[in-house]
């Protein structure tokens, strides 16, 4: 095995290090998720994370720091396929119970489910896995919706889809503004070669989905796919790709075959010296707009140097082809930290989650977490940037911030799982949220008001939760993860969505010189002072009302045993907010994965009402009865059950379900 070995060198975050090769007789390092230098294991995307890294062997339990940071384990870093099976089961499940409408068929609705007005989107049954693969062959997450401005009635929805087994892309249609949907399918198994010097390159896995329309009646659909290289398969290949289907003129029914390509990397043998990651796409559908029907997709690219640009491409042919890449995360004074990387498209050389929108005038605009900022002391904030093109993604203006904001904490400080990524701790001694979780910026332009460009994101520290309620940043953990005061402590730290606005078209913004402990949130109820709310996604409805969805842990006893809620904040003037609860009741922990992995984003679209678009674990998970499926026996599905230090929680399933929801004028 390959030795590794750490170098200290980057004192502004002091936990934060640089990995270098320390074997004699190699060029440079591999990039799977083991030789990623830390600011770069940092940043990687959930999804990206889950395919290459590591897991927990239980939930709810302790994991070894040294395998999950690269001091041991499988030299590739996958994600452990040896989960432990749940502590107990339950009885024989059967069709008439209550609790299996998602494993039952109904007639001719294959696994419709409703669950009060929550809609479950993906319509598949849910596939009986082994239990030491649970959330392989059944989970879904990561989701992205659009609503076609020509007819308000059709919608095209997207999300990770692990029904084949590994992740791949999938997504629904719905003709009747979401009541009913229907299951299509991405056909990503191979794209053309050209870039691999063959006939054909197949796809081991998929992810990171995200959907648009343009003004002509046709949707599409943008899949990061991937190979996973010797880890797990006698196949060296970990060469990564971003593609683009269009679903022309039949409302997301059918797409087209192959793949359009994005950006390619050929890694047939397995260097590992470059990796695609976050990609996600929008579509100018404003009438009249310069650049109207033009199709970005934006991303991250990890490169052998230790850098994490920001990158654009778009197409002009409605998907056909695609430009060369455009760097849009280039040089600024605000990147004053260049962790002794080299800055070969400027001083802003580490960032992610790029989310790019378009303004009716045509303007493009990209927002996304940067992570070059000078901190001193214990302070552990990071920033917001956002870069604008006005020639159609040609060219980019240099980054502005929209605001400062602090990341969640270290999971395996307060939670004893998951090192190296943060998660959502709950208060007190439950320790049942260890889902990989990360703060990001979702933004939009009001269709009225082209002038008016909005940013929210998540901040650990807020008004809500800092210095006088007891929370405080505490630097970073020795996984480069941010540590505070406060974190289980009930009414101290606590996660809230804020807003950041601009009113001269992206040139400053609301929060570029205020401090988070002062800007204002889309999080006014009284129990969400004291509580966390996550994973945001913004929209505005064709009126210029905006609308903000979200995890809220404001409901019931959330916020103490890792359970959680959807909601939506809305508003007309956005200084007051009406808040509604769409989830029906509350959804537990995720237990697939090992609790681990629940995608890292939501989706939201909006015409006159909202459609939220979220992950929910309130269907339960089925195994094969113990005992069953014998030669005396035939085989049984039950319920499973895992043991937490607060009491049994019922193994549950990742599916994906979304709501109408009103807007307010307020």
């Amino acid at each position: 095995m390959k030795q590794w070995r750490w170098l200290a060198g980057l004192a502004a975050l002091g936990a934060i290090l640089v990995l270098v090769m320390g074997t004699a007789g190699h060029a440079g390092p591999k990039m799977n998720y083991h030789h990623l230098n830390k600011i770069q294991k940092r940043l990687a995307s959930g999804v990206f994370t889950e395919m290459l890294a590591p897991q927990a062997t239980d939930v709810g339990t302790a994991v070894n720091p040294d395998v999950a940071a690269g001091g041991g384990g499988d030299e590739e870093g996958d994600e452990d396929d040896s989960l432990a099976p749940p502590d107990a089961y339950g009885s024989p499940s059967g069709s008439s119970s209550s609790d299996t409408s998602s494993y039952f068929p109904k007639g001719s609705d294959a696994c419709r489910q409703t669950l009060g007005n929550n809609v479950k989107v993906n319509q598949n049954c849910l596939n009986v896995s082994d239990p030491d693969l649970a959330g392989r062959g059944q989970s879904q997450n990561e989701t992205s919706i659009a609503i076609d401005p020509n007819d308000p009635n059709h919608m095209v929805a997207s999300f990770n889809d692990y029904r084949r087994g590994d992740g791949n892309c999938y997504g629904a249609y719905s003709l009747d503004k979401g009541r009913n949907w229907n299951d299509t399918t991405i056909p990503m198994s191979f794209t053309r070669g050209n870039f691999v010097n063959t006939a054909r390159e197949y796809w081991q896995a998929g992810g990171d989905t995200s959907v648009a329309w343009d003004t002509k009646g046709n949707a599409y659909f943008s899949c990061q796919m991937f190979n996973r290289g010797r880890g797990v398969s006698p196949n060296a290949d970990q060469s990564s790709a971003f593609y683009v289907f269009r679903s022309t003129q039949n409302d997301g029914a059918s797409w087209n075959f192959p793949g359009r390509p994005v950006r390619e990397h050929s890694d047939t043998a397995g260097a590992g010296d470059v990796l695609l990651d976050k990609q996600l796409m929008t579509v100018d559908n404003n009438v009249g707009s310069p650049f109207q029907d033009r199709v970005y997709v934006t991303w991250t690219e990890f490169a052998a140097d230790g850098t994490a640009y920001i990158y654009e491409a778009y197409s002009a042919d409605y998907g056909e082809h695609f430009s060369p890449p455009h760097i849009v995360s280039g040089d600024s004074p605000l990147c004053g930290n260049t962790y002794g990387l080299p800055t070969p498209q400027g001083r802003c050389n580490e960032n992610q989650f790029s989310d790019p929108f378009v303004g009716s005038d045509g303007a493009l605009y990209v927002a996304w977490n940067n992570f070059n900022n000078v901190v001193s002391g214990a302070d552990n904030r990071n920033q917001v940037l956002l870069a604008k093109s006005v020639d159609g993604g040609n060219t980019f203006t240099p980054p502005v911030k929209v605001s400062d904001y602090y990341d969640l904490p270290d999971c395996f400080a307060y939670q004893q799982s998951d090192p190296g990524r943060a998660c959502v701790p709950e208060k007190g001694a439950s320790k049942n949220s260890v889902f990989r979780a990360t703060n990001y910026p979702s933004g939009a332009v009001d269709p009225t008001n082209p002038s008016k460009v909005v940013v929210t994101f998540g901040s650990y520290i807020n008004k809500h939760s800092n210095e006088s309620n007891g929370c405080i940043p505490a630097g970073f953990s020795p996984f480069g993860q941010n540590l505070f005061t406060g974190v289980k402590t009930p009414g101290a730290c606590n996660n809230d969505i804020l807003i950041s606005v601009s009113t001269n078209g992206g040139a400053t913004f609301t929060g570029t010189t205020a401090d988070p402990r002062v800007e204002p949130t889309v999080n006014p109820d009284a129990g969400q002072a004291t509580t966390d709310q996550f994973w945001q996604w913004a929209a505005f409805t064709k009126n210029g009302k905006l609308a903000t969805s979200y995890y809220d842990r404001q409901y019931g006893n959330d916020e103490f045993n890792g359970y959680s809620d959807f909601s939506l904040s809305s508003s007309g003037s956005l200084d007051s907010w009406k808040v509604d609860r769409v989830t029906s009741a509350s959804m537990p922990p995720p237990t697939q994965f090992a609790g681990q992995f629940f995608g890292d984003y939501t989706g939201l679209a909006a015409y006159t009402d909202a459609y939220p678009l979220w992950m929910d674990t309130r269907d339960p998970e089925l195994f094969l009865c113990p005992g069953t499926g014998t030669t005396t026996t035939p085989p049984q599905t039950c319920g499973g059950t895992y043991t937490t230090p607060t009491g049994p929680l019922a193994a549950n399933d990742q599916n994906i379900y979304t709501a109408a929801v009103g807007v307010s004028n307020r």
